[in-house]
């Protein structure tokens, strides 16, 4: 409804240029906002008094020039000007009805995307391996997941990219204690957290040991077949790790999504001789280093973007510029989302500049860092176990369904122990996303299990219990679903109306979570919608309807919500509940 009301001002806008009203040119981004006070209408304006000086007239009075302006819509009931000239835009109820209905009855519920498909890359998860996952890989991992559905649904094309930290010289640590431990590969990389600590410890403790190691990273990178053979073996136990931890996050990343830094360790001298072609390299210290002017320290001097160190080793920023080539070359992308932490903010804008002025990507991509805070203890620190250690993410989801089963248990104590378990899981995984999903990516936020939990509030298991309402309706019908129902969809009570109109917004704001990578919007969106359908469930009967049209009419309205309620949350990544 916005971009049709954007569309309206957009041709009010060239009519008044067209009568030299408005100067050349005069064409700024059209702002429409839902307004705060329903009897004001349901969408608002300033764009009179955006262009109130530019015009060389008062905001109203442009803003009643506009308003004659305007073509007419069948979708628009009344425009009307308020206060220094704000134009209030009423939506016609039978209308907003009608796209309901036809929304009801397509699979995509009315969601189209305005603007041309794209083909997406999405670097997500990317854990460090020869280590579990733990609770610092969960936000890039679910956040890049739920924003991929997302652009999946509205019909781009999403190309998922897990770039593991799968080379580096932590391989030659690893590969040293095996080689001093040989028995050690049949039991200890079980856990690989307690691997990874023993090997480090004997690192610390031991100069010929670490010198050791060091060598094998030179035979690691020189391709020494047994060096391969270790280094694939624990890539292998590393990523069967990784996948149980998607799988049971229900994210969707498979073994064929992933490209690691290893992939490429071939490219990287290319890519440090095509700097130096471009004219960018600068030797500083005897490292290859390219200075841009618009990154400099506090004493003003340039900061450096180091793609070769003086030894001949390269860092994170080589590799993220051959990925960076490769996904536009290769993968020919229109757009590439980083989901990664934001205190790695400064290196991505370095990073995306050099790949630009190097050529590495073509004019149009669009190369955009979709940084996150951090998850926090009650204390405000980053999350840890008791005694100051990193938290697996298994152990913390395992936690959660323990958490879920008790809490479902005690208020459901008759559920058969299947059910009981299945709705644990559901629950427990669910509460986890989606206290996370549910703020916003770039602030950091404390993990709290009560909180989470609740079935009050903002939460998974509210939403969770919200569609168990709806589905519950159906089912004293002796309905399985709510397909093939008849009637048609009227709004006569003030409940109907304010529900309808919030449904009719899921397609505007997946587009937002597509364009900003902010899954809390849909999040927000999702508990409104719930928080709406639970007043119009109280004030508007649906089975002790009056009539039957009326009954079929809320039917429907109903259905929509249960639809709408259950792809919301699958594009967050969450399953739903029939019952609870």
């Amino acid at each position: 409804m916005k971009d049709t009301i954007r569309q309206l001002i957009q041709h009010a806008l060239a009519r008044l240029a067209d009568d030299g009203v408005l100067p050349p040119g005069a064409a700024p981004a059209i702002q429409v906002d839902d307004t705060k006070d329903k009897s004001h209408g349901d969408f608002a304006s300033n764009i009179a008094m955006v262009l109130a000086k530019p015009a060389g007239l008062k905001p109203r009075d442009l803003a009643e020039k506009l308003l004659a302006a305007l073509p007419a819509d069948p979708q628009i009931s009344k425009v009307e000007i308020a206060g220094p000239g704000f134009l209030n835009f009423t939506q016609d109820g039978q209308a907003l009805a009608r796209r309901l209905d036809a929304a009801l009855q397509d699979a995509r519920l009315g969601v189209r995307k305005g603007s041309p498909a794209q083909r997406v890359v999405v670097d997500l998860s990317s854990p460090n391996l020869a280590k579990e996952m733990h609770v610092g890989h969960l936000r890039s991992t679910i956040i890049g997941d739920a924003v991929s559905r997302v652009l999946e649904f509205l019909g781009d094309e999403v190309i998922r990219q897990n770039h593991v930290g799968d080379w580096g010289t932590q391989f030659g640590m690893l590969l040293a204690y095996l080689q001093e431990k040989p028995e050690a590969g049949e039991t200890d990389l079980a856990d690989l957290e307690g691997f990874y600590r023993a090997a480090k410890q004997r690192f610390d403790e031991s100069p010929a040991f670490a010198d050791h190691a060091r060598e094998l990273v030179v035979q690691l990178q020189a391709g020494e077949p047994e060096c391969m053979r270790l280094w694939r073996r624990f890539n292998a136990i590393s990523l069967s790790h990784c996948q149980q931890a998607y799988d049971r996050l229900n994210v969707k990343l498979a073994p064929a999504d992933v490209r690691g830094e290893s992939t490429y360790n071939d490219d990287l001298a290319n890519v440090v001789g095509d700097l130096r072609d471009a004219g960018l390299l600068v030797e500083s210290d005897g490292a290859q280093c390219v200075f841009l002017d618009e990154f400099r320290n506090a004493e003003g001097n340039p900061l450096p973007v180091i793609v070769q160190k003086a030894g001949g080793g390269y860092l994170y920023a080589s590799t993220d510029l051959a990925a960076t080539r490769y996904r536009s070359r290769v993968l020919k992308a229109d757009r590439a989302l980083y989901f990664v932490d934001q205190r790695q903010a400064l290196h991505f804008q370095q990073v995306f500049e050099v790949a630009r002025r190097a050529g590495f990507v073509h004019p149009g991509m669009q190369l955009e860092h979709m940084g996150f805070g951090t998850m926090n203890g009650a204390d405000g620190k980053p999350f840890k176990t008791r005694d100051g250690g990193t938290v697996k993410l298994i152990d913390l989801l395992d936690e959660a369904q323990a958490r879920a089963y008790a809490l479902v248990k005690e208020k459901n104590p008759a559920l058969a122990e299947d059910e009981l378990r299945h709705i644990a899981r559901v629950v427990g995984i669910g509460s986890v996303k989606y206290a996370d999903l549910s703020k916003h990516r770039s602030s950091d936020y404390s993990f709290n299990f009560d909180h989470m939990l609740s079935f009050e509030g903002n939460t998974a298991p509210y939403l969770l219990y919200a569609y168990t309402r709806v589905a519950s309706v159906f089912r004293k019908l002796g309905r399985d679903d709510a397909g093939d129902l008849p009637g048609r969809i009227r709004l006569d009570a003030p409940h109907e109306q304010e529900l309808a109109a919030r449904l009719a917004q899921f397609g505007e704001v997946l587009v937002q979570v597509g364009e900003k990578g902010t899954p809390h919007t849909l999040c927000g969106y999702l508990y409104d919608l719930a928080g709406l359908f639970s007043s119009f469930y109280e004030h508007c009967p649906i089975l002790a309807a009056g009539d039957e049209a009326t009954q079929q009419s809320r039917l429907r309205l109903a259905a929509l919500t249960g639809r709408t309620l259950r792809q919301g949350l699958e594009l967050l990544g969450l399953e739903t509940l029939e019952r609870m």
